[in-house]
């Protein structure tokens, strides 16, 4: 059996619920990304084009800067790797996130939170960033998924 990690931005702990659950059901560690400055909400307004966050995803070369950089990414062989959509992908600190480690030979499979998009072009945005590493779409997890939905997933890794 493969050895996982779950891997997860949560800026508002709606992703960082999801995450643990889905740690616990796929009997995986768990290791939160962190920004090196937290968000607000002020930084969240996505209507405010001048919010942290917008910003950021404005700017495709933005890469907002880690708290650290201990995940031990060579002991796993599975990242199942989580975050909340923002602007229809994944946040720039995933980005980041996946340019400060090793990830080739690694099977990536992207999982989120979201108020109503989907994935859209997030996997292809992605894999360039970790050469050499399967990048899959996974699922979008909203609400509270019971244990064994995330089992029956995991399974089908």
């Amino acid at each position: 059996m493969s050895k996982t990690l779950v891997a997860y931005f949560s800026a508002s702990g709606t992703t960082a619920g999801v995450a643990k659950k889905l740690a616990s059901a796929a009997g995986a560690d768990l290791y939160e990304i962190r920004p090196a400055i937290p968000y607000t909400q002020a930084d969240l307004n996505w209507m405010d084009k001048k919010s942290r966050s917008s910003v950021e995803m404005n700017d495709r070369s933005s890469r907002p800067a880690l708290a650290d950089k201990n995940a031990n990414i060579s002991a796993y062989d599975t990242i199942l790797l989580g975050f909340p959509i923002w602007w229809y992908t994944a946040p720039r600190i995933i980005h980041t996130f996946l340019e400060s480690y090793d990830f080739f030979g690694k099977k990536i499979v992207l999982f989120a939170t979201s108020g109503g998009s989907g994935f859209g072009k997030t996997a292809g945005d992605l894999a360039p960033v970790c050469p050499g590493a399967a990048v899959l779409e996974g699922k979008v997890l909203n609400g509270s998924p019971s244990d064994d939905a995330l089992k029956k997933w995991v399974e089908t890794l």
